[in-house]
């Protein structure tokens, strides 16, 4: 593996090689990939925004972020992303790490889906979001260099990603579609399964065991 992106460091302490062989033990080439790219993405948006964070605990927020999606980290009533930042959380646990940095890894991993509150949050959970969205939607493409792009692809190449990604979510989301309402990953089945119909806020408040 590469140890360095368009002057991004690839973490290389102990725990980080721990992780990240935790992690391909797991999952496919195409999320390890992704992961990987993550990190480095979301670290570049750091440097260039001056931000101070800690480079170790947002390679394995980055790396864990969608272990929640493959069979061994897989549970029936919780969201995908909180089995990853499970996940992380036992990792980092035991290995000594202390349990605030172990509960930022933790959060980073369990918002990294959540639209509009993980960008004003800790650095770490910030850019962990910040890493996902560029690499998934392109959101903040026009913020890196073409050279940045090119770099990080060419070392940890997409593949087949939008098609590859699309079904490893929609595998998760039909496994358990209870966890996905009132979240981004509901539109993975609504998108393939149109006989599903969206639970209504406003049917549930009604239908609450209130008088009013």
């Amino acid at each position: 593996m590469v140890s360095e992106i368009s002057g991004i460091k690839i973490p290389d302490s102990q725990i980080a090689r721990e992780a990240a062989e935790l992690v391909r033990q797991h999952e496919s080439e195409l999320l390890f990939n992704h992961s990987v790219r993550v990190y480095v993405f979301g670290a570049m948006k750091g440097v260039r925004e001056g931000l101070k964070f800690d480079p170790e605990l947002l390679y394995v927020a980055s790396l864990f972020h969608d272990m929640g999606l493959v069979d061994a980290y897989h549970t029936d009533t919780k969201r995908f992303e909180v089995d990853g930042a499970d996940a992380a959380r036992e990792f980092l646990r035991s290995h000594g790490i202390p349990e605030p940095k172990a509960d930022l890894v933790w959060e980073a991993i369990a918002l990294h889906t959540t639209p509009g509150v993980p960008e004003y949050m800790r650095p770490e959970i910030a850019l962990t979001k910040a890493g996902v969205v560029m690499d998934v939607l392109g959101i903040g493409y026009d913020g890196y260099t073409s050279e940045q792009r090119a770099q990080t692809i060419s070392a940890f190449p997409r593949g087949d990603f939008k098609n590859e990604f699309v079904q490893d979510q929609l595998r998760s989301a039909f496994k358990k579609p209870q966890t996905t309402f009132g979240t981004v990953n509901f539109e993975y089945i609504e998108h393939f399964d149109h006989s599903i119909c969206r639970p209504n806020v406003c049917a549930r408040i009604r239908a609450a065991p209130w008088a009013s």
